[in-house]
């Protein structure tokens, strides 16, 4: 039921305190009733005057009932009502008190109970106002029962006894109620804090890159984050236990629990993904544990490989005016100074010169190809179109027989891709295929499949292949086996893949001695967002 008190009313607690009250003082009113209409002036109680003992338990009892009315409508205010209460207290007990004798009947005692209540509820040093009531009330009853010769002036100080103890109860219930309330306030400011760092926590821990699982001493999953979902391909529910949920993260648990350090290798998980985990110990009074951190090495290079392409970009537009310019008049001065000369000595130096100019210009232009990985614009077409036109001017501009490099497979596939990137990296991997290969007819393959739901192209050949030493540095920068290569080929080709979305990798296959590469398009769910692109 909503409040219907006016502004600045007590809150719902206040009104729970009073409705338990209440129902106290119906319970021992009706005891009262219960008493006198059983038993009759037989008891003691009702022993001074039993008509009047029975008279007032009826009305207390009645009145007791009807407080549920101002309660259950909550008017009037909070104040009122208790105020009421209690004075109906302390007249019916009083004269009830009388009906049974005064102070011998002890009846006066069950005052203590509700000054006791009023101060709890209360909450304030109104209770003391009523241990003063409740006090001049039983002076009345004894000084009125001492005139009429029904009371002995000697009792006096039995009710003056009585009285300290109303003061001394109702003071106690005041200083209990106002420790109550400043314990409750600040239980109240400590829980607030409490949710505002929960919140805290759970939002730092769901926008985390990187991925952090909370587990307990017995090895038991307390909190996961999304980032540790992600990178372990499985998210589970707390109280999961570490060493069967994610056996290949419980090793390491297990090595650090021993030695106390974890091994710095990167750890190698499911789906191509790596981690290099950090455990920090949970060494509390309250709880144990341990805090397991995953940098998602993935991150961290692409993190790196922002800043090598930032690099790279004030490189290139260097390299643009600082050597193209010189080396342009070098190759024009060359070329007359062959014209000119017809010594064949001078002729065959003239000509070193020339073609080092051209191959220092070649490594300038493909150095400034990798600015053109941000510049990327995927479009979905037929992949057998492309490599269709692709193998046919590959044919005339390499000069080779028709056949050599051939192109089957997976019918109808489309991929998402920008064609000038895909032309590029594809021309770059022919041309390599074409130098190691033996030239005969398919010896260079371009084969189109599916798998896993997604496009992928080999190119592959029948050369030898690459040693197993140099297979982990084919894609680093300026890396060349070849004399007259710049070692930025395949460099270049792997950014390109990457910028529309798709992966080049190096890989054995069965079908083939020779090496073999292959492109992973992406996936049409993807839309080219996976490996990295706009990175």
């Amino acid at each position: 039921m909503e409040d219907r008190s006016i502004p600045g009313s007590p809150a719902v607690d206040f009104w729970r305190s009073l409705r338990y009250f209440s129902l106290y003082r119906l319970v021992l009113t009706s005891f009262f009733v219960f008493l006198a209409g059983t038993f009759g002036p037989s008891l003691s109680l009702g022993a001074r005057n039993w008509q009047i003992f029975f008279d007032v338990s009826v009305i207390y009892a009645a009145a007791a009932m009807l407080s549920f009315l101002p309660l259950w409508l909550r008017w009037p205010r909070f104040s009122w009502q208790l105020a009421s209460q209690i004075g109906v207290d302390i007249v019916g007990l009083s004269a009830l008190s009388y009906a049974s004798g005064g102070i011998e009947s002890n009846i006066g005692l069950l005052l203590l109970v509700s000054l006791a209540a009023a101060g709890m509820i209360s909450r304030g040093r109104v209770t003391l106002f009523f241990a003063a009531l409740a006090s001049i009330a039983a002076l009345l009853e004894h000084s009125y029962a001492a005139l009429h010769g029904e009371a002995s002036v000697s009792q006096y100080a039995q009710v003056g006894l009585l009285c300290v103890s109303y003061f001394a109860v109702a003071w106690l219930a005041h200083v209990l109620a106002k420790y109550a309330v400043e314990s409750q306030q600040l239980a109240q400011r400590r829980a607030l804090e409490l949710a505002g760092l929960a919140e805290a926590n759970r939002l730092v821990m769901r926008d985390m890159q990187d991925g952090v699982l909370v587990v307990d001493e017995h090895g038991a999953i307390m909190q996961m984050n999304p980032g540790a979902a992600r990178l372990l391909r499985k998210g589970v529910d707390p109280g999961a236990v570490l060493s069967e949920s994610f056996p290949i993260l419980y090793g390491q648990y297990a090595l650090w629990r021993q030695s106390g350090s974890a091994s710095r290798d990167v750890l190698q998980l499911g789906g191509g993904a790596q981690a290099r985990l950090r455990f920090v110990a949970i060494d509390r009074d309250d709880a144990r544990g341990v805090v397991i951190f995953l940098e998602d090495m993935r991150r961290v290079q692409a993190e790196a490989q922002q800043i090598k392409l930032a690099a790279l970009g004030r490189l290139t537009a260097n390299i643009a005016h600082e050597v193209r310019n010189p080396l342009s008049s070098i190759s024009y001065a060359t070329e007359l100074m062959q014209e000119e000369s017809g010594d064949a000595g001078q002729q065959r130096l003239l000509q070193i010169v020339l073609d080092n100019t051209k191959r220092i210009n070649r490594i300038v232009q493909d150095v400034m190809q990798i600015n053109r990985r941000d510049r990327a614009q995927p479009e979905r077409f037929g992949l057998d179109a492309m490599l269709q036109s692709l193998r046919d001017e590959f044919d005339e501009t390499e000069r080779i027989e028709h056949g050599v490099l051939t192109a089957s497979g997976e019918t109808g596939a489309m991929v998402s891709f920008d064609r000038g990137h895909l032309r590029q990296v594809l021309w770059n991997l022919c041309r390599n295929a074409l130098r190691h290969s033996s030239r005969t007819p398919g010896s260079v393959r371009l084969i189109a499949g599916e798998e896993q739901g997604r496009v992928v192209l080999d190119v592959m050949d029948d050369g030898p292949g690459i040693p197993a030493e140099q297979q982990g540095k084919l894609f680093e920068p300026f890396f060349t086996t070849a004399s007259d290569g710049t070692g930025l080929g395949l460099y270049i080709a792997r950014e390109l893949c990457e910028a529309n979305g798709a992966q080049l990798e190096y890989r054995t296959d069965e079908r083939s001695a020779g090496a073999c590469f292959r492109i992973t398009f992406a996936s049409p769910r993807t839309g080219g967002q996976e490996y990295g692109h706009g990175q």
